[in-house]
């Protein structure tokens, strides 16, 4: 068994869950930029995503619950998670982004991952409270991810991470096997391989022998 580690936002879905929930906000803007800034290593993630947060704060939880609808997977994703699950492998979200987002996604393709660890914004009185809580705001998911695979029994050697941004260097950077997907220039130099699609990643675990051919 493998334990197959996934970022979310830009990696196994093309939605960015805080522009989502931006737009409804009224501060895109605002929050693209800060966001930018994390993904090139510029900010810390935990100060962008306090940032974020804190725009976000007096959102209606109507409207979080509208955005999160929105989050899609990418194309592939689904059959990819299939794939490895009936593979006998231990597919996992490690995000800095939110778990509601996560579940509806996976939910929507009618898939599961066998683990999310994932951030959350806290609601008060019928609204985001400015505030976000959650393992991966200060955490960083090498340990995560570490955490993870020495509770399964899995040697690290035998696990692979999937990611594009700055907060997922550290995960790639112990992973046996890293994979960018599109990742940012900070990012590619500590991938063993890049990808643009879900079906491109398929074929390198192919190549190292995580998945069998695909049927």
């Amino acid at each position: 068994m493998s334990l197959i580690a996934f970022d979310f936002d830009g990696t196994l879905s093309d939605s960015e869950m805080t522009v989502l929930l931006a737009e409804r906000a009224g501060v895109a803007d605002e929050v693209a930029e800060i966001t930018e800034r994390a993904m090139n290593d510029e900010i810390s993630y935990a100060e962008s995503l306090y940032s974020r947060a804190e725009l976000l704060g007096g959102l209606p939880e109507t409207e979080v619950d509208a955005a999160f609808d929105a989050v899609r997977l990418r194309p592939g994703a689904a059959r990819l998670i299939e794939r490895l699950r009936a593979d006998g492998h231990h597919v996992a979200v490690l995000t800095g982004g939110f778990d509601h987002g996560v579940e509806r996604a996976l939910e929507r393709e009618g898939v599961e991952a066998d683990t999310i660890v994932a951030n959350r914004l806290p609601v008060a009185n019928g609204t985001l409270t400015g505030e976000a809580e959650g393992p991966l705001i200060e955490g960083t998911k090498d340990h995560a991810l570490e955490d993870l695979a020495a509770e399964l029994g899995v040697p690290m050697a035998s696990t692979v991470a999937v990611g594009d941004g700055a907060n997922d260097l550290p995960m790639l950077e112990v992973a046996g096997l890293s994979v960018g997907f599109v990742p940012k220039p900070a990012v590619r130099p500590v991938c063993d391989a890049v990808v643009a699609s879900m079906y491109r990643l398929g074929k390198v675990l192919e190549a190292h022998g995580v998945l069998s051919e695909n049927a």
